[in-house]
């Protein structure tokens, strides 16, 4: 079986390590790259051709919510999941505007981020999503 490949776009190293750590339980999934932009993530996308990219919301240069349409346009098998410090609504109906499939919360990750990647590779609305988790399904 083809490894789940994963992108993963942070612009703080800490965070990629976390998230790295975490995926790192499930054998059948491959972090195949890291972006530490919005510009990085866009051109990272296209090589790579990741089936989901995990996007950060506030990065330099240009934001996940900037970079997750350029990403869906050019890479339209690439699932788009944000991850983000931000918990307003509002933020995430941005975020699903702009082409994610969902939305997870860093301080829900440890609870939520395996669940909501696993949901989004299999391009499915997390059947009970918990209060971190929000789709655009």
């Amino acid at each position: 079986m083809t490894p789940l490949r994963i992108l993963i776009a942070d612009d703080h190293e800490a965070v990629r390590r976390c998230v790295r750590s975490l995926l790192a339980s499930r054998e059948d999934w491959d972090i195949c790259g890291e972006a530490v932009d919005g510009y990085d993530a866009i051109r990272k996308a296209k090589e790579l051709k990741p089936d989901v990219v995990l996007l950060d919301i506030s990065m330099p240069h240009l934001s996940g919510l900037e970079a997750a349409p350029v990403i869906r346009k050019e890479t339209p098998q690439s699932e788009i999941l944000i991850f983000s410090q931000h918990e307003a609504s509002q933020m995430r109906q941005a975020a699903l505007q702009a082409g994610a499939r969902g939305y997870v919360a860093k301080s829900d990750a440890a609870r939520d981020l395996l669940a909501a990647i696993e949901a989004v590779s299999q391009h499915l609305q997390p059947s009970s999503p918990a209060p971190g988790i929000q789709s655009s399904m």
